[in-house]
């Protein structure tokens, strides 16, 4: 009988405001820009509430299966957490360093993004460091070598020297560890994917899904050490990367007449059903006659390594019926109930860091002491009780640095004042 882990293919899972009107009075249409930004001023806290939400599902999925896992969407459709997380990083970051392009120049704003490429290794580093000090001294202190082989670092206590070295080349890479590595490589190319787009948006997602067209034809991938692939192919996850970009920089404005089309919502919503009825056969056998043999041998396996177009179509139905039903102006999303999630939004790179080690700690704790289902469900709560504390610091001390650094300024311009 076909398992869940061949029917989706892959590892489970280890990330605006309306667009400004150009003043046209003012200049000729061919002056008129070509992309649109979001305006500046407040935060869009849906994006950071549901980059918070992926941040808890991904370190819920981490965990062994559990009372919560069943809450999370990838047991109810083809995509999970991992495609709203890349989604939304494309997205933030064209509408960060978009408008710095265009304001600033190519050259400036090639050299923020790359600060922040090395800002993302240097956490991806200190992480797999850590991480393998913290599996190495479990396995060790309890005498379990499983730990080693299950969290896939036995080749770095086979040849650490080698291991090192392909671990700083993105090559090498524990179990949960391979969201920040397609990350990197999907904001190094992001200078070259912003100057296509200030020439020309539409044509530049066309390119985007033409190069996943062909890494699926050609079976392009990158490989990983010691042999295999990369887990995320981010020759086509590129595809929903540029996506959120191209929908950050006018596209989303540009497709409001399709999104809030009925016609729209009937596809999204029977796509959803028929995704669910799919995945209602992987845990439930019984239904599995129910499945034709033909639709059975077109759609699996559903691979997520390179983004199958079915995963990529559930991410898209998800996020049409998003859309239409949670408006910018949703009064919830100031709701203290939501905080937590908008806080660990806003810290995404931290609070992500800190979920792959409460994973692999709730991981050792169900093993070592009690894998009942009320220490699953104790572990999982822990963890986002903790994930949103530590963003809360975060938030509170930058708060409290930013309010320091304007007591500074202003008492300078003041005693410039006084000079005067």
């Amino acid at each position: 009988m076909t398992s869940i882990a061949d029917r989706i293919a892959g590892p489970p899972l280890a990330g605006a405001a309306d667009a400004i009107v150009p003043d046209v009075t003012a200049v000729s249409d061919k002056a008129k820009p070509l992309i649109s930004f979001p305006a500046t001023g407040e935060r869009e806290l849906r994006l950071d509430l549901f980059r918070g939400l992926a941040l808890w599902l991904i370190f819920i999925d981490h965990l062994p299966q559990n009372l919560l896992t069943w809450l999370t969407i990838r047991n109810y459709g083809f995509s999970d957490a991992t495609e709203i997380f890349i989604f939304i990083s494309g997205y933030t970051a064209a509408f960060v360093y978009g408008r710095a392009m265009i304001e600033s120049g190519f050259v400036v704003a090639t050299a923020r993004i790359l600060r922040r490429v090395w800002q993302i290794y240097v956490a991806h580093v200190f992480l797999f460091t850590i991480f393998l000090a913290e599996i190495s001294y479990v396995a060790t202190r309890f005498e379990n070598p499983l730990y080693t082989e299950e969290m896939g670092i036995m080749d770095f206590l086979k040849q650490p020297d080698v291991t090192i070295v392909q671990a700083l080349l993105l090559r090498f890479r524990p179990v949960n560890m391979d969201v920040l590595p397609l990350y990197i490589m999907l904001m190094l190319f992001l200078p070259l994917i912003l100057w296509l787009m200030k020439w020309k948006t539409d044509v530049t997602l066309a390119l985007s899904v033409a190069l996943y067209a062909l890494t699926w034809h050609y079976d392009w991938y990158l490989s990983a050490y010691p042999n295999g692939y990369w887990a995320f192919n981010p020759l086509a996850w590129q595809l929903l990367f540029v996506f959120g970009a191209w929908c950050a920089l006018g596209g989303a404005q540009r497709m409001s007449r399709i999104l809030s089309s009925r016609v729209t919502l009937w596809i999204s919503f029977a796509y959803l059903f028929a995704a669910f009825c799919v995945t209602l056969t992987w845990y439930v056998p019984q239904l599995g006659h129910l499945m034709p043999r033909r639709i059975e041998q077109w759609m699996y396996p559903i691979d997520k390594t390179d983004l199958d177009v079915l995963r990529f179509a559930h991410f898209l139905a998800l996020a049409a019926l998003t859309v239409r039903f949670l408006p910018k102006e949703w009064p919830g999303l100031k709701s203290p109930w939501l905080r937590p999630l908008i806080l660990c939004g806003q810290h995404s790179l931290e609070i992500f860091c800190l979920g792959v080690f409460l994973a692999f700690a709730g991981h050792f704790v169900l093993a070592e002491v009690s894998g009942g289902p009320v220490m699953h469900f104790i572990i999982s709560i822990s963890g986002i009780l903790i994930m949103w504390a530590v963003a809360w610091v975060i938030s509170w001390y930058k708060h409290v640095a930013d309010k320091s650094a304007s007591k500074k300024s202003a008492g300078g311009n003041a005693d410039l004042a006084g000079g005067g």
